[in-house]
């Protein structure tokens, strides 16, 4: 609850709106131009589905108002594989892990910060990782969508949730096990991972829910800036339950190691 993991949170969310469409060029081109798997493609949107269930088709896959402006004509004009993207995608992407990685020092008790350049070597391997765990879970999904051809998008629903709920927890594991500049054990964030995974796909589950009203809402406050100010609000959230992971699993290693360095004597570890 303190006023810089606040601002941790909306710098992490800032440069999400920042990468997410660049993101979606990067992944959509390879499964359009590289792998050329419509189904993979499909599933892409089947993701983007469960976190923003009725703007996907008319302002992002097809683009509102005009279908020239929408993410697939963009992707179809393209002679091929898109470098720039990729460069506008290491560049916007490596900003959200530079305050996430503050905020986990801070929470890990780390007293120094890595420099500049090391925190952007970091955060370009963990972007490769993430990338290529969220083309994993596209292409499992486009497997199966071949596969359960003809069954409806209920099972192309569940197998998506089957798979990227452990995919979303193994990136988790990574982000917390290897951004702190400090040495963290494997088996202490283990559970913070699982934990917050589920956390996040209750979040959309929420957002599910709430999706009429908040867009009522968000049409009639802030207009056409509506879509950019709903990726922001929902990065921010969920930036929030990964940091209060990161603090939960934090203190709990802390007081364990206080209790195996002290054997014998009771420690009080600090209340939440």
């Amino acid at each position: 609850m303190e006023t810089e993991v606040h601002v941790f949170a909306f710098s992490i969310s800032a440069n999400v709106l920042l990468s997410f469409f660049p993101f979606l060029i990067v992944m959509t081109s390879i499964t359009e131009h590289v792998l050329r798997w419509k189904a993979a493609t499909d599933a892409i949107r089947l993701a983007l589905l469960s976190y923003f269930p009725d703007i996907i088709d008319k302002w992002l896959w097809l683009g509102e108002r005009n279908a020239h402006n929408g993410l697939i004509s963009i992707i179809s004009r393209q002679p091929g594989f898109q470098i720039v993207s990729i460069l506008l995608l290491l560049f916007t992407a490596n900003g959200i892990f530079e305050p996430l990685e503050v905020a986990l020092n801070k929470a890990w008790g780390c007293k120094v910060n890595r420099s500049y350049v090391r925190n952007q070597i970091l955060s370009l391997g963990l972007i490769f990782a993430c990338g290529t765990l969220a083309m994993l879970s596209a292409m499992l999904t486009g497997l199966n969508n071949e596969y359960w051809e003809g069954f409806g998008t209920f099972m192309e629903q569940l197998f998506f949730r089957l798979t990227a709920l452990p995919i979303s927890m193994l990136v988790l594991f990574l982000i917390y096990w290897k951004l702190p500049n400090c040495k963290v054990r494997a088996r202490d964030v283990v559970p913070a991972a699982i934990f917050v995974g589920f956390l996040l796909e209750v979040l959309k589950y929420v957002n599910l829910v709430t999706w009429t009203w908040m867009q009522a809402k968000m049409t009639r406050e802030y207009g056409p800036f509506r879509y950019s100010v709903t990726i922001i609000l929902w990065s921010f959230f969920a930036s929030m339950l990964i940091l209060a992971g990161a603090e939960w699993t934090a203190r709990r290693s802390l007081a364990r190691q206080v209790i195996e360095e002290v054997p014998g004597e009771s420690v009080t570890t600090p209340s939440a």
